[in-house]
């Protein structure tokens, strides 16, 4: 842990200090950006229903005491607005979801509402806000309109969505294209959006998620469930997506860190892994049981719902304009995702979990400066 307190001019010293807004925070994704914002010294105010997941990385981490956290669901307009104005963030970080592909069929309705019209309802509340502000509005990589192709789509490549959940970050995706071209043009608030998605790491608990079946199946010593055994995803570990997110905000917020015009900055951006991270979830489970040995089994049901079979992302864009690049390959997240879960088996207080955290957060900043990644500099 020596090495920390280094990191905290990782993104060029952006959020040392600064207020930031997140919605999601209670989430997989939105608790580690939570405790990354936190290590630089930010402000952080979070906005989110709690997740039902139990455990949950929010309560091991015991964000609720270290920031300020504000229960509210992000249909709720009045109370977002209200909150994200009080705030007075420097920078906006937009999480709050409903992410579970399967989770979409069951409750259609519902996912529209969350994630196309929460979305709106967080564009609202910064078209009012008057001060300078970098907000990052958060998708997926299912927002495209899935040809499975074997190649990466781009970011100028049709929306789409044949599942609820799909369609409805397609849909956010048209939503804040509009919102920017309407109203942010000439606006203090300067607004992107990130595509990421399969994402792995310790602390996820989520159901119908397959790090988190395999943990669970390991831990009670039974073969873990696989249900699409020849899917294919780019898997990634948390910490890259999240790099992304944080050099994307601070590049909008200081247009000096890129060569690109802010123009071109504000607008959609791809965040995944090397190609050779795209492998089948056969081969994920594979490369867990090398580091927790057990066994799983085929769960592949004809009638389930449908599912994606390939799914990949070009990251050029992100390349060439922020100078950003995966950091970990396919073994080692895989590899650090199940030792979280192993070393944090022996935790006996949040402090131990957020050491255990910040640790990989460190190795992680860490690798990535001797690569001579932009954001490290």
């Amino acid at each position: 842990m020596e090495n920390l307190v280094n990191m905290q001019n990782s993104f060029g010293g952006a959020f040392h200090g600064k207020k930031v807004f997140l919605t999601g925070h209670t989430g997989f994704k939105g608790a580690w950006l939570a405790e990354w914002l936190l290590s630089f010294g930010a402000k952080v105010t979070g906005y989110s229903l709690l997740t039902n997941t139990k455990p949950s990385l929010f309560e091991q981490l015991e964000l609720r005491k270290r920031l300020a956290h504000i229960e509210g669901d992000i249909r709720d307009s009045a109370k977002l607005s209200k909150a994200l104005h009080a705030a007075k963030p420097d920078f906006v970080f937009h999480l709050a979801a409903q992410a579970i592909v399967r989770e979409s069929y069951f409750k259609p309705a519902e996912t529209f509402d969350i994630n196309a019209m929460g979305t709106v309802h967080v564009l609202d509340a910064l078209r009012s806000y008057k001060n300078p502000c970098a907000a990052v509005f958060v998708t997926t990589d299912k927002c495209y309109e899935n040809r499975e192709w074997v190649y990466g789509y781009r970011e100028e490549d049709k929306l789409g969505g044949h599942d609820p959940y799909s369609a409805s970050k397609a849909a956010a995706e048209i939503i804040i294209h509009s919102y920017r071209s309407s109203f942010f043009q000439n606006h203090a608030v300067k607004i992107a959006s990130a595509r990421a998605g399969n994402v792995i790491g310790g602390g996820d608990w989520a159901k119908d998620r397959i790090i988190p079946d395999c943990i669970r199946a390991l831990q009670k010593k039974q073969p873990i469930p696989v249900r699409n055994k020849i899917a294919t995803r780019p898997w990634q570990h948390v910490l890259e997506p999240l790099s992304g997110y944080l050099w994307l905000a601070a590049t909008l917020a200081n247009p000096k860190f890129s060569k690109a015009t802010p123009q071109l900055i504000a607008s959609a951006f791809n965040f995944g892994p090397g190609h050779e991270s795209n492998r089948t979830v056969t081969e994920l489970v594979a490369e867990v049981l090398k580091h927790w040995p057990g066994k799983w089994e085929d769960k592949s049901d004809p009638k389930a719902v449908h599912e994606a079979k390939l799914l990949q992302l070009a990251t050029d864009k992100a390349h060439a304009l922020l100078g950003w690049s995966p950091v970990w390959n396919f073994s080692e997240a895989i590899e650090e995702t199940i030792v979280w879960y192993r070393d944090s088996a022996k935790a006996k207080s949040p402090d131990e979990f957020q050491v255990q955290t910040l640790f990989q957060i460190n190795q992680y900043s860490e690798k990535a400066h001797s690569l001579n990644l932009a954001w490290t500099k």
